[in-house]
């Protein structure tokens, strides 16, 4: 084969990939929504789309969770006071926001409510019984990882774990 077809190729491979990586980045950044803060819902609704996931939290506040689940790292919460104004807009899938989980304590309507549903297939290991559920997140901001739940057959949140991404684990990668 040609090797100046090759080169052109993998440029025209290059400019598609920094292209698709640049629209994935601007999707859904969390400045624009915090440039919203203090605006009503429609205002968001404007800006980002109609929500995917709707949840009435226990206070009586509202949290709409736009997911760039199952590839994506991020899930981002628009909060709403009780008025229906943005409050907080924030990326869900962070370390310290998976770090509040609290074992023992929540459930799985807990999670959900917190960083909306997983995108994943959920597992269940019957010999633990243990249901799974698998978020793509950046630990420290930095590391291509899986943050898991562990929930009894109750549903009750037994255990976390953090996994390496083999989505991004080059050995595993077939091209």
């Amino acid at each position: 084969m040609n090797r100046s077809l090759i080169r052109t190729g993998r440029r025209i491979a290059l400019a598609a990939s920094v292209a698709l990586l640049s629209a994935c980045a601007t999707l859904m950044p969390v400045d624009e929504g915090r440039k919203l803060i203090g605006a009503p819902q429609a205002a968001v609704q404007a800006r980002f789309g109609p929500p995917p996931e709707v949840y009435a939290l226990r206070d009586g506040t509202t949290r709409w969770i736009y997911s760039q689940q199952p590839l994506g790292q991020q899930a981002y919460a628009a909060d709403f006071d009780r008025n229906g104004n943005l409050t907080d807009f924030r990326n869900m899938l962070d370390t310290l926001e998976l770090y509040k989980a609290e074992v023992g304590k929540w459930t799985k309507r807990d999670v959900q409510e917190h960083f909306g549903m997983t995108r994943e297939p959920v597992q269940y290991f019957p010999r633990m019984k243990r249901e799974v559920w698998t978020y793509r997140f950046r630990h420290e901001g930095v590391w291509p990882s899986l943050f898991n739940f562990y929930f009894d057959d109750d549903g009750i949140l037994r255990q976390t774990q953090i996994t390496p991404d083999p989505l991004y684990d080059p050995d595993r990668r077939r091209w």
